[in-house]
C-alpha cells in the first residue's frame, strides 16, 4: 500500500510503497477514507518531538474497519471508525483516576510496525500513520460511528476537534459570558474558537501572526479578529474591561506565544496551553508576577479528553448540527498533496487539509 513516509529530521516526506503486517488477535485493520494534517505531523519532520525513522505521518483519521482479528470484540468489518491516538490502557493510576488522557501507556511518538518495500523496519506515527492507504491498529485505538457521519468529519474529530473542544468544556470549563481569547488559529485553534463561542463566550477574541486567518476566525465564531504583536495584551483588555480575558487559550506551542497568553490574561484568569512545543523552549515567569497575577497556568492534554465517550457525543453534535466543523476545513487533497499541505502548514496558511488517500 502506499504511505506518507519522512526519513530523517528535516527530510521532505514522499508517498512510498509500504507493507503492513496481518492483523493480531487483538488488532484491526483499517481502509482509511479521509486524515487531517496536524501540526504534530510537521513537528515529527522538523524534529521538534523525536522520533524513529522511517515514519510513516499521520494520526487524525477515520475509516472503514476492513478485517478484525479474533478477539476483538469493539468492531466488525464494514463499520465505520475514527482513529485515537493515544487509547488508553484502563489499567493504570491515571486511568483509574478518570484521568485517561495522561495514560501512563499511550501517547508515544512511534510504534514499530510493518516495513518499507525494501524491508526496513517501519515506524508509525502515535502508533497510527494515517497518511496511507491503511493502517493496523489495537482494537483500543478504533471508535465505532455512525455510518452517516461523513468521513472529513469524523477524521477531525480523532484530533483537533477533541482537543479543541475538549479544552474549552473540559480543561478551562468555559462558562457562559465569560471573555475568552485564542492565539493560534489553525485547525484546533479554530475548534477552540468554535467551542467557546458554543460556551457562550463573549467576548471570543481570535489571534494570529496572519491577517489572512480574520476570515476563518470569525466564520468560526469569533468575535474579533487581532493581529498578534507586542500591543497584544492591551488590545485584549479593551475589549475586556480593562481587566484581560478571563481565559487565554494558547494553540502554538512557542513560550513566546505562552507567555503572550499569561499576560493577556486578568489577574486570577485561566491560560490553557493546548499547543505542544519543543522541550528547550522555555517561558519566562517572575516570581513576583505569578504571585500577583493569581493567574492558573495548566497544560490540556487531548482535551483532557476520553476519547471513548466524547469522540461519539462530538459525532452526535456534528449530525444533529449543533456542532458545524465547516470552517475547519481549507484544503481537500489526495496522498500526493500531503507534503504540500505541510508547507503550507509551515508558512501558516489556511487550517485543515483533509486527505483522502
Amino acid at each position: 500500500m502506499r504511505a506518507l513516509v519522512v526519513r530523517g529530521v528535516g527530510e521532505r516526506p514522499r508517498v512510498e510503497e509500504v507493507v503492513l503486517p496481518a492483523p493480531g488477535s487483538d488488532e484491526v485493520r483499517v481502509a482509511v477514507r479521509a486524515a487531517g494534517v496536524c501540526h504534530s505531523d510537521l513537528s515529527m519532520v522538523n524534529g521538534t518531538l523525536a522520533a524513529p525513522y522511517p515514519l510513516v505521518l499521520g494520526h487524525e483519521a477515520a475509516g472503514v474497519a476492513v478485517e478484525v482479528g479474533a478477539d476483538v470484540t469493539r468492531v466488525r468489518p464494514g463499520d465505520h471508525v475514527v482513529l485515537n491516538w493515544a487509547p488508553p490502557c484502563r489499567r493504570c493510576w491515571f486511568c483509574g483516576h478518570g484521568e485517561p488522557w495522561l495514560c501512563e501507556r499511550g501517547g508515544a511518538p512511534a510504534a514499530a510496525r510493518g516495513a518499507t518495500a525494501a524491508g526496513e523496519p517501519l515506524h508509525v506515527t502515535l502508533g497510527l500513520g494515517a497518511l496511507a492507504q491503511e493502517v493496523v491498529v489495537p482494537q483500543a485505538a478504533v471508535i465505532p460511528v455512525p455510518a452517516e457521519l461523513p468521513f472529513e468529519a469524523a477524521a477531525l474529530l480523532g484530533c483537533a476537534v477533541l482537543t479543541g473542544v475538549g479544552a474549552v468544556r473540559r480543561t478551562a470549563r468555559v462558562a457562559a459570558g465569560e471573555s475568552v481569547v485564542v492565539i493560534g488559529l489553525g485547525g484546533v485553534g479554530l475548534a477552540v474558537v468554535g467551542a467557546a463561542r458554543a460556551a457562550g463566550a463573549d467576548p471570543v477574541l481570535a489571534v494570529d501572526v496572519s491577517p489572512a486567518k480574520a476570515e476563518l476566525a470569525l466564520a468560526a465564531g469569533a468575535t474579533e479578529f487581532l493581529l498578534s504583536g507586542d500591543s497584544l495584551s492591551r488590545a485584549v483588555r479593551e475589549r475586556t474591561g480593562g481587566r484581560g480575558a478571563d481565559h487565554a487559550v494558547e494553540c502554538v506551542g512557542r513560550g513566546g506565544t505562552i507567555r503572550a497568553a499569561w499576560r493577556a490574561a486578568r489577574r486570577g484568569g485561566t491560560v490553557t496551553v493546548v499547543g505542544m512545543g519543543a522541550k528547550d523552549d522555555v517561558v519566562p515567569l517572575g516570581a513576583l508576577e505569578i504571585f500577583h497575577s493569581a493567574r492558573t497556568l495548566r497544560a490540556s492534554v487531548y482535551g483532557s479528553s476520553d476519547p471513548d465517550r466524547d469522540v461519539p457525543e462530538l459525532a452526535r453534535s456534528v449530525l444533529d448540527g449543533s456542532l458545524d466543523l465547516a470552517p475547519l476545513i481549507t484544503d481537500r487533497t489526495g496522498l500526493d498533496g500531503a507534503t504540500a499541505a505541510l508547507d503550507r502548514m509551515a508558512r501558516g496558511e489556511g487550517a485543515r487539509t483533509v486527505v483522502v488517500p
